[in-house]
Formats: C-alpha cells, sequence, structure tokens
C-alpha cells in the first residue's frame, strides 16, 4: 500500500511511539491554543504522525513508559523531526461521560490524572476519542523543522507531500479485535461520530 500526503498530526513522540507499536489504536485529543476556540476538529482522516517533544513530561503517562521517553528524548533532534507512521481514522466519538475515562485505561499510555485534566479544560468538558488504523513507512523520513511547525496545534501542512509504501501495524483480524472492544466501551457513543 502506498501513502501520500502533505497533511501531519502533531501528537507526543511517545504517543506515536505507542501508536506505532501497536501498543494502542486511540489519540485522545481536547484541542489546541492556537485552534478555532482551543477545540479540536478533525480536518482530515488520513495523516502522517509527526512527533513532538512539546509538553511532553513523564508524570504525563504511565510509569512502565517513562524510560522509552527518556530514550526518545535523549535520541531527538531539534533541528529534524523522523516521520514514521501514517494514520486512517476509522472512527471518531465524542466523549461526554467522565467515567468512561477509566474504563479506557490499559487502551493507552496516558496517566488518567491527565486524561481528566484534559477532559474539564475549555469551555466545554470532554474529549474526541480517534481510533485510528496505524501503518508504518517502510523507510522513515527526516524532515527539516520550521517555526510554522510548532506552536499549540493539532494540524500541519508540510512543504511537500511525503510518499512512500506502508504496512499496517496490526494485522487486520488484530485491528478489528481492538476496535471493537473500544467500541463496545465507549457503547452508545461509538455511534456519535463526528
Amino acid at each position: 500500500m502506498r501513502a501520500e500526503t502533505n497533511i501531519a498530526f502533531k501528537e507526543w513522540a511517545i504517543v506515536v511511539d505507542a501508536l506505532g507499536g501497536g501498543e494502542q489504536l486511540l489519540i485522545l485529543r481536547k484541542g489546541g491554543i492556537r485552534e478555532q476556540r482551543g477545540e479540536f476538529s478533525l480536518e482530515h482522516r488520513q495523516f502522517w504522525l509527526f512527533p513532538t517533544q512539546f509538553h511532553e513530561a513523564e508524570q504525563s503517562i504511565i510509569p512502565s513508559k517513562r524510560a522509552a521517553l527518556r530514550e526518545l528524548t535523549a535520541a531527538s533532534r531539534s533541528d529534524m523531526v523522523a516521520v514514521q507512521y501514517f494514520a486512517v481514522v476509522d472512527q471518531v466519538i465524542q466523549i461526554t461521560d467522565r467515567a468512561l475515562l477509566s474504563q479506557l485505561q490499559g487502551r493507552h499510555i496516558w496517566a488518567e490524572h491527565i486524561l481528566q485534566q484534559r477532559f474539564d479544560f475549555g469551555r466545554e468538558t470532554g474529549l474526541h476519542a480517534l481510533i485510528t488504523r496505524i501503518y508504518r513507512l517502510n523507510q522513515p523520513v527526516s524532515i527539516p523543522t520550521k517555526e510554522s511547525y510548532g506552536g499549540c496545534k493539532s494540524w500541519l501542512q508540510l512543504d511537500s507531500a511525503l510518499t512512500g509504501d506502508i504496512t499496517p501495524v496490526l494485522d487486520d483480524a488484530e485491528f478489528e479485535r481492538q476496535r471493537d472492544e473500544l467500541c463496545e466501551i465507549l457503547g452508545a457513543y461509538a455511534n456519535a461520530r463526528l
């Protein structure tokens, strides 16, 4: 399979690592300061994952991923970003029930208190849950960092499209199993696609 787009989605490097390792299907998002009204909107259903160190902190993730965060931080460069993963959004679900956050533990690497803070942040409570299918680029691409790629925003338009052969991180059966389990947890919300 081939992917080609100049659209990238900013996410913590440690979360990109977990998505790329098949440890989670979820991207949980509130919104960035630079986004309209500080709220997230799904502008694209297919995009490259753009790993960032912005706002990343050890206490924001589960203890078992903290050593990996330190390794990623030590290996990161300020002048280049390595892009290796492509995401296709399967479903977007608005989480408006705080109780669902604890039921999602074990299906992502964020610390629960961070998700609670994000849930409460802003004018409206809640989070967007993106259930994604992740693909690995056969050869990672290094992109020079630019000032326009910085800041608290979700979406980036890269200077040029990245193109390459991609392979699913999880096979079809495993992806469908995990996706179906997430939809069962989220229940009626799974029908509330954005």
